[in-house]
């Protein structure tokens, strides 16, 4: 709901801040004194276009802020655009402004952030509707009438599982498609595979064996310079003459030495196992040694071979994958593509008649929610013209029009019909309206804007009471070509549909403005010789004779009529 509304320098609009409060909201004030365009000024906040007419003269820029209350009915799809565009503040409010410039551009303002009129639009169609001469009219959008009558009937359940054997349904024809498009492809493609899996399986590849060779060929390449450096190193550690005593026999006399020394003094029995461990070390270094050049062998042959499974091994990279694991993986892949396409024909015709179960199944689905549809239509069609009636309309009728395309691919109906379908159903849904008998039926959207308008709004609203999640509603001059009788009429319509909305309404008529929980005077006044337009807050006394002067010149019988019609509306607001 609407709970703050700053305007300043917009037209005649100085400054004016008002606050509001749940339920019925009523402006009333001489023709002229501005009424209006304060909600210029709030259809301009919700997105309509705004020009630098709107500027006040004398002044460079105009401005418009509002703060709403996020209702629950709203906050999830308001909340999705706030987090959408980082703007989420508060949970539960949301403010808006847009400064009209008169030599630039103007500027959109959400939470305080930069943002443009499409995302302005685009939170504004869930807070507000203005019904009168503005396009901001959900009701006058097509393609909102569907979930108007589907929230009216409570279809819930019905509509739920229609949509789940729809993505049923959409994931299937999916899947064929795509088996389809293959299958024109199958011959080159299992060519390909065939080719690039036996490949694959001829190399034998083993996770790790690239390594492996690659030390291998190492060994091989440098096998003479390897078996050069391992006997140097073996005849410096082993091989002894008379004049030079090998590094091990010495190291030997050592550890003998120390180990003497111990047996003599035990302080150095840490010293002696040293040296003993470290005479055993350089032994079994000898050892390994020996060993590694008994086995190192100079192998032309073998060497090529180590080179030419490198040079398969790198190939098969190249094509398959950065790792030998990479390759395997590609050729699982490959025999699971190719055992798809092998048995592609039999998946086809399976899912194919698996296809026609499904629309038959979903057109059973499909009628069920047409025909709940249809109750629903009947009753919400005489409950419209009922209170079109009580409007003065009472000549007027209301028909929700149902339409449905035949199509050869379409699901299939009880009846055996097929027709087109979409994630609603299988009938497209209109609002029609005849406000005059004998004119024909005529689409909603095409009906002419003013007090007729309203009305009608008005009935589809109080009607479609549950069904809307628009917290705010605005009629201006609703009761254009009525009268009082009517206009008490109209007040009540109002004041009910104040219980679950917040409603604004700029009227002319005192019994209509009587049913306001709020009321606002709104007047022109001339300060500094500047006109400008001022909405004060009114009541007892003062809201007596805003009521008494609507009625004519204030006078004892005009002050006593407008105390009976606010009596006349507290007995209809207190049942």
């Amino acid at each position: 709901m609407l709970t703050e509304l700053y305007i300043e320098n917009f037209a005649i609009i100085d400054k004016l801040q008002l606050r509001f409060k749940t339920g019925l909201i009523t402006f009333t004030g001489e023709t002229g004194a501005g009424k209006s365009i304060i909600m210029d000024a709030l259809n301009t906040l919700l997105g309509s276009r705004a020009d630098s007419t709107f500027i006040r003269s004398g002044s460079e820029t105009a401005l418009v802020e509002a703060t709403f209350r996020i209702p629950p009915t709203s906050m999830e799809a308001i909340h999705a655009v706030l987090e959408r565009e980082a703007m989420l503040d508060d949970p539960n409010f949301v403010t808006l402004g847009r400064e009209i410039r008169r030599d630039r551009g103007n500027v959109v303002r959400i939470n305080g952030r930069m943002s443009n009129v499409s995302i302005l639009r685009e939170i504004g169609q869930h807070l507000v509707d203005i019904h009168g001469q503005s396009e901001h009219l959900s009701l006058l959008r097509v393609s909102q009438h569907l979930r108007l009558l589907d929230r009216y009937a409570d279809l819930h359940k019905t509509f739920d599982e229609y949509r789940s054997s729809y993505q049923h349904l959409l994931k299937l024809r999916q899947e064929l498609e795509e088996l389809r498009t293959n299958e024109r492809q199958a011959a080159q493609r299992a060519d390909l595979l065939t080719y690039q899996i036996n490949e694959i399986d001829a190399a034998s590849l083993k996770p790790g064996e690239e390594s492996e060779l690659e030390e291998e060929r190492n060994r091989l390449a440098n096998a003479e310079k390897l078996s050069s450096l391992g006997q140097k190193a073996l005849v410096i550690l082993d091989e002894s003459s008379p004049e030079e005593p090998s590094i091990t026999d010495r190291l030997g006399e050592v550890a003998k030495a120390i180990t003497n020394l111990s047996q003599l003094d035990e302080s150095q029995n840490l010293l002696q196992e040293q040296a003993t461990t470290t005479f055993e070390e350089l032994s079994e270094i000898s050892h390994t040694l020996r060993v590694y050049l008994e086995n190192l062998e100079f192998n032309p042959k073998r060497l090529d071979q180590v080179e030419e499974r490198l040079d398969l091994i790198s190939t098969l990279k190249r094509k398959y994958g950065d790792s030998i694991q990479d390759v395997i993986a590609f050729g699982v892949r490959a025999k699971q593509d190719l055992d798809a396409i092998t048995h592609a024909s039999e998946r086809i015709e399976f899912l194919e008649t698996e296809e026609g179960t499904l629309l038959t199944e979903l057109g059973k689905r499909a009628q069920a929610l047409a025909n709940k549809r249809h109750v629903a239509a009947d009753k919400m069609q005489k409950a419209i013209e009922i209170e079109l009636g009580d409007l003065r309309m009472s000549g007027a009728r209301f028909q929700v029009n149902f339409l449905q395309e035949p199509d050869p691919e379409g699901i299939i109906l009880p009846d055996g019909e097929r027709v087109a379908f979409n994630a609603d159903g299988h009938e497209q849904v209109e609002f029609f309206i005849e406000t005059n008998p004998g004119e024909g039926f005529k689409p909603l959207v095409r009906i002419a804007s003013g007090g007729e308008t309203s009305r009608l709004m008005l009935a589809l609203k109080n009607v479609l009471v549950q069904a809307d999640h628009i917290p705010t509603l605005v009629f201006d001059e609703i009761d254009q070509g009525i009268g009082g009788r009517v206009g008490t009429v109209v007040g009540q319509k109002l004041w009910l549909l104040a219980q679950r909305h917040q409603v604004f309404c700029i009227t002319h008529l005192p019994q209509l403005a009587a049913f306001g929980h709020q009321h606002y005077r709104v007047q022109k006044s001339i300060l500094d010789g500047r006109t400008t337009t001022q909405a004060m807050p009114i009541d007892g006394q003062d809201r007596l004779h805003e009521l008494a002067q609507m009625l004519g010149e204030v006078s004892e019988s005009t002050i006593h009529s407008a105390r009976e019609i606010l009596q006349i509306a507290k007995q209809r607001t207190s049942t």
